[in-house]
C-alpha cells in the first residue's frame, strides 16, 4: 500500500524575535526552554490552538500512521499534545484488552462493530491497509523531526542559529516520544536559502517522506512545520508554481490544516523521479523545478482537497502570511528588524481580501513573519 493523504499543519501562535541584519544577532523577549533566540515557544493562546488541533487530528479520515515535525520547539509543541493524546488513547486500549483476557485485536474488532469512536490499537494496520476508525496509529517510535521542514532562514552573510539537539528535544518533550532512530532526509545551509532554494529543499524532503511513507505501508501522515514552507510544500505537491513567487496562492495560519490527497493513476504523469537521496543535504540545485513545477508534482502529484483550514480553531483563521520577495540580509542596511516586518514577508490578517484560493473547496490563509515563521 502506498501513501494516500498527506496533512500539513503550522505550529500555533508565538512570541515575535528580532535579527540586527549587520551581525545576525538574533533576540528573544522572552526565554525559549532551548535557550535559543530564534526558537521560541508557544504563547497561551497557541497552545489553545494546539489543543484544537489535537482534537481535530483524533477525527481525521484516513486516520494518522506516522508524524513528522520541524525541529524547533513551537512545531514540537503543537503537534506533541495530538500525540500524547494518541498514545494516551493506545495504552487504554491495550490495558482494557488485557484486562477482559482478550487480546487487543480481539478488541478492536468488537469496537468497530459497535462504531465506538476509541483510539486504534497497534494491531489496527492490517496486512490489507483495513485500520479502524478514529486516531489511527503512530509506527516506529514516534515523532520523526525532520530538519528538511524546517525554518526557512533568508541568504546572510553569516550564519543562522539552528534547532536544539535531538537528545535535548527528547527530554523537553517526555510525554510525546520522539523517534530518536530517525535521521533528517534534508539538512538546510546555514547561511540560509533563496526562495528557489526553499522550494528545491521542501521538494527534496517531501519526495524523501513520501518514499519511506510508500515502504511502510503508511497511509496518512502528518507534518508540522513554518508559514513558508507550508506554503512551499503546496507548491511542490500540486505543481502549480506561481509566475511570481509573492504571489498569495497557498495558506498558512497558525494551526490550520492542509490536506493533500495522491492522485491516480500515479504512472499517467510522466514525472522524471530523482534518484533516492539525490537532493539530500543540499538545497542548491537549480533544476530540481524541473520536476513538479509544470502542473505534475512531486512523486506524481498531490491534489490540495483543505487549504489551511482553520474551522475547528476556537479562534479562527489568524496570523497568515504571504512571501514578499527574497529574504536577502546581505543587502540590508544595518538595524534590528523585527519578526515579519521591514518587508520579510507580509502577514495576512483574517478576512484580507487578498486572501482568495482556487486550490481547496475549504478555505485558509497563510501564516506569520517571513523569515522566521
Amino acid at each position: 500500500m502506498s501513501l494516500e493523504v498527506i496533512y500539513v499543519t503550522r505550529h500555533g501562535f508565538r512570541p515575535a524575535f528580532n535579527v540586527d541584519p549587520a551581525t545576525g544577532t538574533y533576540s528573544l523577549t522572552i526565554r525559549s526552554p532551548t535557550g535559543l533566540p530564534t526558537d521560541p515557544p508557544l504563547t497561551s493562546h497557541g497552545v489553545d490552538q494546539a489543543n484544537d488541533l489535537a482534537q481535530h487530528l483524533l477525527q481525521v479520515d484516513p486516520p494518522i500512521d506516522q508524524v513528522y515535525s520541524s525541529p524547533y520547539y513551537r512545531c514540537l509543541q503543537t503537534i506533541s499534545p495530538f500525540v500524547a493524546r494518541l498514545k494516551e488513547g493506545q495504552g487504554k486500549d491495550v490495558a482494557a484488552a488485557a484486562g477482559d483476557g482478550r487480546r487487543p485485536q480481539q478488541q478492536q474488532q468488537q469496537q468497530q462493530q459497535q462504531q465506538q469512536a476509541s483510539y486504534s490499537s497497534s494491531s489496527s494496520f492490517s496486512n490489507s491497509g483495513e485500520r479502524g476508525g478514529g486516531g489511527g496509529a503512530i509506527s516506529g517510535e514516534g515523532i520523526r523531526v525532520e530538519a528538511g521542514i524546517s525554518e526557512w532562514y533568508g541568504l546572510a552573510p553569516w550564519e543562522h542559529p539552528t534547532s536544539a539537539p535531538l537528545a535535548e528535544l527528547t527530554t523537553l518533550f517526555p510525554n510525546s516520544p520522539i523517534d530518536r532512530g530517525y535521521s533528517s532526509r534534508v539538512i538546510p545551509p546555514r547561511h540560509g536559502e533563496s526562495i528557489a532554494q526553499l522550494h528545491d529543499r521542501v521538494a527534496a524532503a517531501i519526495e524523501a517522506i513520501i518514499e519511506q511513507s510508500d515502504k511502510e505501508g503508511a497511509k496518512a501522515i502528518v507534518l508540522n512545520t513554518h508559514a513558508a514552507v507550508m506554503i512551499a510544500l503546496g507548491r511542490v505537491l500540486t505543481g502549480r508554481m506561481p509566475p511570481s513567487v509573492d504571489e498569495e496562492d497557498f495558506k498558512a495560519f497558525t494551526c490550520g490544516l492542509s490536506v493533500y490527497r495522491r492522485r491516480r493513476p500515479r504512472t499517467s504523469i510522466g514525472v522524471p523521479h530523482a534518484p533516492s537521496g539525490a537532493f539530500s543535504n543540499s538545497t542548491q540545485s537549480t533544476n530540481r523545478n524541473a520536476i513538479w513545477a509544470d502542473g505534475s508534482g512531486v512523486s506524481g502529484g498531490w491534489d490540495c482537497e483543505a487549504d489551511s483550514d482553520c474551522s475547528f480553531l476556537r479562534g479562527g483563521e489568524e496570523r497568515g502570511w504571504r512571501f514578499s520577495g527574497d529574504e536577502d540580509f546581505v543587502s540590508l542596511g544595518s538595524g534590528t528588524l523585527e519578526d515579519a516586518r521591514a518587508g520579510l514577508g507580509v502577514i495576512v490578517e483574517k478576512g484580507d481580501s487578498s486572501s482568495s484560493s482556487s486550490h481547496a473547496q475549504s478555505g485558509g490563509v497563510e501564516s506569520n513573519g517571513k523569515s522566521k515563521l
